[in-house]
C-alpha cells in the first residue's frame, strides 16, 4: 500500500499532464466532424496502454468507431478481470454556458474540491475514470505486484448507445472471456464517504397517441357533444397510478425482486438530508410509492413518468379547437428481474383497455434496456469494499442507481460474468452539463484504490477455487 501512494506522489503531476494531454482531445462521437478527433484519442489510448506496459494492444475495427482492447495474461490459471470504459465524449453544447473552454482543461479549486478540479468534456464521463485503469495498471507494472490477468475494452461510442460494443462483443466472446468486469463509469457519495453501485435500473420507453375526431374542432360548437383527446389522454394517463402512487399495469409487478432486508439496512447508512435535497430542487416536499424512502424511491423500485406530452394549440393567444390527436411518451425505469419487452407489451395491452370507445390509440414503442444487479455477497464486491476501506478508512456503503447502462445487462447476458461499478465521480461533477469536472483528488485516490481491487479480487478468487 505505501509503495503504491509513494509511487503515485512521485508520478502526480505526470499523471495529471498526461489526462489533460487527453481531455484536450475532443472526442464528440455524436458530430461527425469529430471524426478524426474521436480516431484520434483511439490511438492515444492504445498508446497509453502500450507505455505503460500491455503486452498486447490492438484496434479493433467495427462498423462504427473503433474498440482499443489490450491484455497483460501472466498466468492462465490466474483470475482475469476486464476493464471496460469509453473515450467518446458528449457534445460540449452549449458551449457559451461554460466558465473556461470545454477543450481548454483548467484546475480550479472548488469547496468540493479544495485540492483542484479538472474543467474539461470528458473529465469526469469517462476519461479521466477511464484513465485512472491504465495509470493503476502502470503502478502494478512498475512495482511488480499485478496479482492477476488483465484485459481492457475501450469503446468509442458509449455517448451515442453504443450500438458497435453490443457487435463487437457478440463476435469475441473467448477473446473477452474474464472472471470479472470492472467499470469506473458511476459515481460515489462523498470524497470521505465511498459508495458501491450494485444495481441499475433498466427502461422501457413508449410513445402514445390518441385520436379523437377527423380534424380540430371549433370548441363552442362542438365541444361537450365529442371526445377531446386531450382529456381522455391526461385520464388514461392519471389511472396509471392509485392512491398510493402504485403503478396500475396489471402484471406489472409480477417479476420484480424484492431487495434483501440486509441490503436496504445498508443502503439506508448512506448520508442523506431530507431537509437539503427539497432545498436543492426548491421543492416542498417529496412524493413517491407510499412505504419506501426517498433514496428506495429513486433506485429499487420501478417507475412509471410522462416524459412529455402535447396536443391542441400551444402558440401566443387563444385558439379555441378541440384537437384532434393528443400525444404523451412515457418512460418505465425497471428493476430486477422485470423484462422490458415484457413491461412494454403489458402497457400495450393496458393502454388500449382503458382507452374509451370515443377515441383511438396507438401505441410505439422506442427502446429499452434490462436491469441489473450485483449481489453484495459477490466475491467482486467484497474485493471493491476491501480497496475502499483500505484507502479511504471507512468501508463503501452499497447503492442501486436509478438510472440505466444497458451494456451491463449486455455482458452478464454475453460473458456470463458479473460487473462491478467502481466510480469516483461525485454527483456534483455536472457530467453532460457545461463545466463538467473531475476532482484532483478523486482521480489519484482511483488510481490508489484500483490496484487493492486486484489484489483482494485474486485473494477471494483463489479462496473460492
Amino acid at each position: 500500500m505505501s509503495a503504491i501512494k509513494s509511487y503515485i506522489d512521485q508520478n502526480k503531476q505526470r499523471f495529471i499532464d498526461e489526462l489533460l494531454n487527453l481531455l484536450r482531445i475532443p472526442s464528440v462521437s455524436a458530430d461527425k466532424a469529430f471524426k478524426n478527433d474521436v480516431l484520434k484519442t483511439a490511438d492515444a489510448v492504445k498508446a497509453a496502454l502500450n507505455q505503460a506496459g500491455c503486452k498486447m494492444v490492438e484496434i479493433c475495427e467495427t462498423p462504427g468507431y473503433p474498440i482499443v482492447y489490450g491484455e497483460h495474461i501472466i498466468d492462465e490459471k490466474l483470475p482475469t478481470v476486464l476493464v471496460y470504459g469509453h473515450y467518446d465524449v458528449q457534445p460540449a453544447d452549449p458551449i457559451e454556458l461554460w466558465d473556461s473552454p470545454p477543450f481548454e482543461p483548467v484546475i480550479k479549486k472548488t469547496e468540493t474540491h479544495p485540492e483542484g478540479a479538472i474543467y474539461a468534456r470528458g473529465s469526469c464521463d469517462d476519461k479521466g475514470q477511464m484513465y485512472m485503469h491504465i495509470k493503476a495498471f502502470e503502478v502494478m507494472m512498475q512495482l511488480d505486484i499485478l496479482p492477476c490477468n488483465i484485459k481492457f475494452m475501450i469503446e468509442g461510442e458509449e455517448e451515442v448507445g453504443s450500438e458497435s460494443l453490443e457487435w463487437f462483443v457478440k463476435r469475441n466472446q473467448s477473446k473477452l472471456s474474464n472472471d470479472v468486469i470492472l467499470i469506473s463509469d458511476t459515481g460515489m457519495i462523498s470524497n470521505e464517504q465511498p459508495s458501491i453501485t450494485t444495481g441499475l435500473r433498466g427502461l422501457s420507453y413508449v410513445e402514445v397517441e390518441v385520436t379523437g375526431p377527423n380534424r380540430d374542432l371549433h370548441s363552442g360548437l362542438y365541444g361537450g357533444a365529442v371526445a377531446n383527446p386531450i382529456n381522455i389522454l391526461t385520464k388514461m394517463i392519471a389511472s396509471l397510478h392509485d392512491e398510493n402512487n402504485h403503478i396500475t399495469i396489471p402484471g406489472f409487478y409480477d417479476k420484480v425482486i424484492e431487495a434483501s432486508p440486509e441490503e436496504r439496512t445498508e443502503m439506508a447508512k448512506a448520508p442523506f438530508s431530507l431537509d437539503a435535497y427539497k432545498n436543492a430542487l426548491d421543492i416542498e416536499d417529496v412524493y413517491g410509492e407510499t412505504s419506501y424512502s426517498t433514496n428506495e424511491r429513486n433506485s429499487i423500485r420501478p417507475t412509471l413518468d410522462v416524459n412529455g406530452i402535447w396536443g391542441g394549440y400551444i402558440g401566443e393567444g387563444a385558439k379555441t379547437v378541440i384537437a384532434s390527436k393528443a400525444y404523451a411518451k412515457i418512460s418505465m425505469r425497471l428493476v430486477p428481474d422485470q423484462d422490458p419487452d415484457e413491461i412494454t407489451n403489458l402497457f400495450v395491452e393496458h393502454f388500449e383497455k382503458i382507452a374509451p370507445n370515443v377515441v383511438k390509440v396507438k401505441v410505439s414503442p422506442h427502446h429499452g434496456g434490462h436491469p441489473y444487479v450485483t449481489p453484495i455477497d459477490n466475491i467482486g464486491y467484497q474485493a471493491a469494499n476491501k480497496a475502499y476501506s483500505e484507502t479511504f478508512g471507512v468501508p463503501a456503503i452499497p447503492q442501486r442507481s436509478g438510472g440505466s447502462i444497458p451494456i451491463v445487462a449486455l455482458f452478464e447476458k454475453e460473458l456470463k460474468s458479473k460487473t462491478i461499478l467502481m466510480g469516483f465521480g461525485l454527483d456534483s461533477d455536472a457530467i453532460h452539463s457545461p463545466n463538467e469536472h473531475y476532482g484532483v483528488f478523486n482521480y489519484l485516490k482511483g488510481i490508489e484504490t484500483i490496484p487493492l481491487f486486484h489484489h483482494y479480487f485474486t485473494e477471494l478468487y483463489n479462496k473460492e477455487s
